[in-house]
């Protein structure tokens, strides 16, 4: 059966500031989701939440990038955020980049990942949302899931798995892509994507079938606004078990927290953090930033689950890892490394203070 898995995703208002999502924005969500449900075009569907973000999860049969999806997703965000509003909720649409839908929701704000697959006997999938960081939060993981063998060893021992994958990579301020064939390729890929605020891993595909194993949202708030408005908040998809990696080498890069761009007003390094749901709450100098992981198996397109991944005990050493490079990051307050490179601070006050600055610079 072929079915289209699509996971869109906005901040329309926060819990406070901008820490939680409020049950009746939820609510909202949800109700707008089983209408669509009980009406078409959804097959399932799921709602939830990553710090202030709204997630919605859905499952469907008209392939990807559809119009009607993409406006079911930006009239239920309309919605949740006249919710926000009312309760004075921070920030409160402030993802929704357009006064109104032009048949895409790429371009207009929200994060989109999405896959149209060939529903194998047994279709597991795990949904990855971040929230506090930054569309490239997803190289180093996924590069550690499809091409590490210290992490995934079913590269090394799994026939079906021996020949590798292929990485397509965006060059998101360049608006180009190139695909990397990986083990082969694996050095001249690392050269790019060890740039993530510019070079992110959008997809990875099986070189064995060319089946599709993952998918990302790559889209950069800041590059669409031309201005600082919010954190990218990113979602990632990705199919396990068979010519995949198994469930546990999937979730298993997040047991050792890396270091990515966002943090206090999009502006500072600190650690990925996985949590529960409920636990995703970015409270600390609004972070630090949090990643959730929702497992599910798909049945005809209907979503059994979800599992929450990161709830397991075992990550309790990755959360105390976490806080402590949250400490020592913290210690630098306005310097780099905490805060980002300058070439990053150009959608913030930075071009202004240059501005003011500029008359009085000599030349040396």
């Amino acid at each position: 059966m072929d079915v289209t898995l699509s996971v869109i995703k906005a901040d329309i208002g926060g819990y406070v500031g901008h820490s939680e999502s409020h049950p009746d924005v939820i609510a909202e969500g949800q109700e707008c989701m089983l209408k669509a449900k009980k009406n078409g075009p959804l097959i399932d569907y799921h709602v939830t939440k990553c710090g202030d973000d709204l997630e919605l999860i859905m499952t469907h049969s008209l392939g990807i990038d559809n119009k009607k999806i993409h406006k079911l997703a930006w009239d239920t965000f309309v919605n949740c955020t006249k919710v926000a509003k009312k309760l004075k909720l921070h920030g409160a649409g402030q993802d929704l980049l357009s006064d109104s839908f032009s048949g895409n929701v790429k371009g207009m704000g929200p994060g989109v990942a999405e896959m149209e697959i060939n529903e194998r006997g047994a279709e597991s999938v795990i949904i990855f949302m971040a929230d506090k960081t930054s569309s490239g939060a997803w190289n180093m993981p996924l590069y550690k899931m499809f091409a590490d063998p210290f992490n995934t060893i079913g590269l090394v021992i799994a026939e079906n798995m021996h020949k590798g994958f292929a990485f397509e990579v965006h060059d998101v301020k360049g608006h180009k892509k190139v695909t990397f064939e990986c083990p082969d390729e694996i050095y001249d890929m690392l050269v790019l994507i060890g740039a993530p605020s510019r070079y992110m891993v959008k997809a990875v595909y099986s070189r064995l079938s060319g089946d599709i194993a993952a998918i990302s949202s790559t889209q950069k708030l800041a590059l669409i606004a031309g201005r600082y408005v919010g954190k990218d908040d990113p979602v990632c998809i990705v199919r396990c078990q068979g010519e995949f990696p198994a469930v546990g080498e999937v979730v298993e890069p997040f047991a050792a927290p890396i270091f990515v761009e966002g943090w206090m007003r999009g502006s500072h390094m600190g650690p990925l953090m996985p949590t529960s749901v409920a636990d995703s709450v970015p409270t600390r100098f609004d972070g630090p930033p949090r990643v959730i992981a929702l497992g599910f198996q798909l049945a005809e397109g209907k979503l059994i689950g979800p599992r929450d991944m990161f709830a397991d005990i075992s990550y309790d050493l990755a959360r105390q890892k976490a806080n402590e490079m949250a400490d020592l990051m913290r210690r630098h307050g306005p310097f780099e490394p905490h805060r980002l490179p300058l070439d990053e601070m150009e959608y913030t006050t930075m071009p202004q203070v240059m501005k003011k600055l500029e008359k009085r610079f000599k030349t040396l």
